[in-house]
């Protein structure tokens, strides 16, 4: 069955961002020009999925107004003529990406409660899931490559990185064995393990293409200490059937849900944009060189 429908949890405070998040969503702060959120529905397009379910919380409208027409603006630019032609295009081009459906999540209780949430608007079909703290960069869709594995296993299939020893007990961990080139058969999951504990330094990163049977393992998981529902519990209970695969996923990973790591993603995409590279290599060379690096 064709993966049609992407999950997208946004609900959340953002509170490594304040005060930036009392007024505006994490996901709306930008990575250079364009907000986190953006990239995450952009890749969900590319993979050809038309339906986004973002799950949010309260007062989180800037999300729902960003991906809807702008007639003011775009009569605006239109009247610049010519010149503002390409930016014109790239503006109504934000409310075409995608259709979107909002499910509410009125209470914070982690990843698998948020994605139980989207159950209804999901139904009985596989889907994606993509966590717009996890911005990638490659030349292609890592959730388009995950479909394809999904449609020639029918299994769960997860975005999956190597990550040093001081990153273990923050991230969903894996345990798996290599089948074919960055394909992995996934035997254990375990979320924020202790260093010694971890089975691997496989990290879980933000991207997924699950069973709708998940929905079903997220009902009966038992809450952690904080009551939080964790995903990686519920996937980890599919491993015997359908199975889980971990796919390794190449290109430029950034974790824009830390000021650092979204700072990271600007400059790398200040380093890539032809207007901008060569006056902030400039400005880094002579910064570097002020404080004696």
């Amino acid at each position: 069955m064709a993966v049609r429908t992407a999950v997208i949890p946004v609900a959340g405070f953002g509170t490594r961002f304040l005060p930036a998040t009392r007024a505006i969503p994490k996901v709306m702060i930008p990575v250079l020009d364009t907000p986190a959120i953006h990239f995450c529905v952009e890749e969900a397009a590319n993979a050809g999925i038309r339906r986004i379910i973002f799950v949010v919380s309260r007062n989180q409208e800037a999300i729902a107004r960003y991906f809807q027409p702008y007639p003011e603006l775009e009569d605006a630019l239109a009247r610049r003529g010519p010149d503002a032609s390409g930016l014109l295009d790239s503006m109504t081009s934000i409310s075409h990406m995608a259709d979107a459906t909002y499910v509410m999540q009125d209470e914070l209780r982690g990843l698998g409660h948020a994605v139980l949430m989207a159950r209804e608007e999901v139904g009985n079909e596989p889907f994606a899931v993509l966590l717009p703290d996890d911005v990638i960069r490659s030349e292609g869709t890592t959730t388009g490559a995950m479909i394809e594995l999904h449609r020639q296993r029918a299994a769960n299939i997860i975005a999956v990185r190597h990550v040093p020893d001081s990153m273990v007990p923050k991230l969903g961990i894996a345990s798996a064995s290599p089948i074919a080139d960055r394909l992995l058969r996934v035997a254990g999951m375990v979320e924020k393990p202790a260093l010694a504990d971890a089975p691997s330094n496989l990290a879980i990163m933000g991207r997924y293409v699950l069973v709708p049977e998940v929905f079903e393992a997220l009902e009966k998981v038992t809450p952690g200490a904080i009551g939080e529902i964790q995903l990686t519990d519920a996937i980890a209970e599919l491993i015997g059937d359908p199975g889980v695969y971990a796919y390794e996923f190449p290109g430029d990973h950034f974790d824009v849900g830390t000021p650092l790591g979204l700072l990271k993603a600007s400059v790398h995409a200040a380093l890539n944009r032809e207007d901008m590279s060569g006056e902030i290599e400039a400005w880094l060379r002579d910064t570097l060189k002020a404080n004696g690096s």
